[in-house]
C-alpha cells in the first residue's frame, strides 16, 4: 500500500521577508556611504533613507507573516522569518535611534555661545533654498537653548589673539573641519572670525561653524556658533559640536579658561 507523503508549502511571506530585508539594508548602507562622501545630497538622502524605513518594515510585516503561516499551517520559512526580522529590526534601529533623540532634544539647529549677538557668517558661501535660513535674531530660541544646553558658553583665554588663532586652527585641523574663511586681522582689528564646515559622523550632516575672537587686550574672548545645513531638529549635533571644540581648544591651549 502507498504511503502518502505530505509535502509542506513554502511560505512566499517569508521568501519576500528575507528578500526585503536584505536590499533594505544594503541600500540604506549604499546610500548612506553615498551621502558620508557627498555623492548623494542630503535631500535625495532623506528620500532614500524614507524608502529604506518603509522596506524594512514590510519586512518585519512579512516575517511575521510567516511565522503565522508556520504556526497555523505547518507552512515552510521560519528561519527566512527569523534571519527577515532580524536583518529588518538592525535595519530599523538607527531609525528608532534618531526618532528618540528628536522626541528628548528640543527644535532647534541653530547653537551659539552669544545669543545676543551671535558670530555672524561673512563668507562667500550661500545656502540653497531647501536649506535652513541663516537667521541672526536667536533671541526668540534663547530661552530653548539656555535650558537644553547650559554648557554651551564661550571661553575667556590668556592671550593674544594670534596665540587664540593658531591653536583655534590647530583644533579645526585635527577634527578635519574644511576651513571656509577667515575675516579679520588679530591685533589690527577687534574682531577675527574663522568659519569652516563641520562634518559629522555617517551619515554625515554637516553644518555651518563660525568662530569669533574677540580682542580684550590681556585675553581674548571666544565665541562660537554651528547652524545645521537641513532639518529643523540637529539632534543635539550642534551643541556636541561647539562643546567638544571648546573642551579640545582648552586642552590645545593647556589649560582651564580664564574667568569672569
Amino acid at each position: 500500500m502507498r504511503k502518502l507523503r505530505y509535502e509542506r508549502r513554502k511560505s512566499r511571506s517569508a521568501i519576500w521577508s528575507l528578500r526585503l530585508a536584505v536590499f533594505s539594508a544594503v541600500l540604506f548602507a549604499f546610500s548612506t556611504l553615498g551621502h558620508h562622501f557627498e555623492a548623494i545630497a542630503t535631500p535625495d538622502f532623506m528620500l532614500l533613507a524614507a524608502t529604506v524605513a518603509a522596506l524594512a518594515l514590510l519586512a518585519l510585516a512579512l516575517a511575521l507573516k510567516g511565522f503565522v503561516n508556520l504556526w497555523r499551517n505547518g507552512d515552510k520559512g521560519g528561519m527566512r522569518s527569523l534571519w527577515g526580522s532580524v536583518i529588518a529590526l538592525g535595519v530599523l534601529a538607527p531609525f528608532a535611534v534618531t526618532a528618540y533623540h528628536a522626541y528628548v532634544t528640543p527644535s532647534l539647529h541653530d547653537i551659539s555661545t552669544d545669543l545676543d549677538t551671535p558670530p555672524l557668517f561673512r563668507g562667500a558661501f550661500r545656502r540653497g533654498a531647501e536649506m535652513n535660513p541663516i537667521n541672526d535674531n536667536l533671541a526668540p530660541r534663547a530661552a530653548l537653548q539656555t535650558a537644553a544646553y547650559p554648557q554651551v558658553t564661550g571661553r575667556r583665554y590668556e592671550g593674544s589673539p594670534d596665540r587664540v588663532l593658531e591653536a583655534v586652527l590647530a583644533v579645526l585641523k585635527d577634527k578635519g573641519w574644511t576651513v571656509t574663511g577667515r575675516f579679520g586681522i588679530p591685533g589690527e582689528q577687534m574682531e577675527t572670525t574663522v568659519e569652516a564646515v563641520a562634518h559629522g559622523l555617517i551619515p554625515g550632516f554637516t553644518s555651518d561653524v563660525a568662530i569669533r575672537l574677540t580682542d580684550e587686550d590681556d585675553t581674548t574672548y571666544v565665541d562660537m556658533r554651528s547652524v545645521s545645513r537641513y532639518g529643523a531638529r540637529d539632534l543635539g549635533a550642534n551643541a556636541r559640536y561647539v562643546t567638544d571644540f571648546m573642551n579640545a581648544l582648552d586642552e590645545k591651549l593647556e589649560g582651564a579658561p580664564v574667568e569672569g
